[in-house]
Parts: structure tokens; sequence; C-alpha cells
């Protein structure tokens, strides 16, 4: 909880920082411009990667399996997209990393160690009926 608090603190004023940089470089029409390309480009990937992976989903359930490696690409996706949806470069880049499918393995490998560790401290209980 610390930590989300730190990094609502300390983000919105990095980004303050690089919009003020980039600002002073590019000038301020452009880096509004940016904002906006950014954030248009970033949700229509999210929104093609999400039905991709919602396919993806279908199908794997379609053969009897549990879609696993879909909801990990799904959590990502989301995440990815309110991060591209939220004004800012840094954020922006962080929201690409999550929704390029290529770029997203290693968050998608962190996302499985917590959830193992969460699951192993007896944080949540899962019982198969």
């Amino acid at each position: 909880m610390r930590w989300l608090l730190l990094i609502l603190l300390i983000l919105p004023a990095l980004e303050i920082g690089v919009f003020i940089w980039a600002g002073g470089i590019i000038g301020p029409w452009w880096v509004v411009g940016l904002i906006l390309l950014t954030g248009v480009v970033g949700v229509a990937i999210a929104k093609q990667q999400g039905t991709e992976t919602l396919r993806r989903a279908r199908i794997t359930m379609s053969h009897g399996h549990a879609p696993t490696e879909q909801i990990m690409d799904g959590i990502c996706i989301f995440i990815g997209g309110v991060f591209l949806f939220t004004p800012g470069f840094i954020t922006d880049i962080v929201g690409f990393l999550l929704v390029l499918p290529w770029s997203r393995i290693p968050f998608k490998n962190n996302l499985r160690k917590f959830i193992n560790r969460i699951i192993n401290k007896n944080t949540i209980i899962y019982r198969r009926w």
C-alpha cells in the first residue's frame, strides 16, 4: 500500500517534469499532439490485443482447457490500456510495454510469481470443486 501511495505522489511530478522538458525542446503544441496521438494509437492497439486475447481464450476453452495464459494477457492489456489512457509520456511507455505482445512477457512472469507467492502465503485459498 505504501508503494501505491508513493507512486501516486511521484509519478505526476515526473510527468509534469517531462512535459516541461519536452515542451522546451519541441514546443508545447507538439507535446499536446503527441499526448493525444499516443493515447489514440495506444487505446486502438489495446482494443485489438484484447479482442485477439478473448478469441484465443474462447478457442482454449472450447478445447476444454483453462485459459490461464489468456487471463494473464488480459490483465496486462487492461493495465496497459489504463496507462495509455492517462496523459503522460512515462505512463504511455509503460502502457505500450504492457499492451504489445512481445514486451508483455516479463510482466506476465512477474505477475505469475506474485500470484504464486500470495497463494503460498495462504492469502488466496484455491479449492477445486
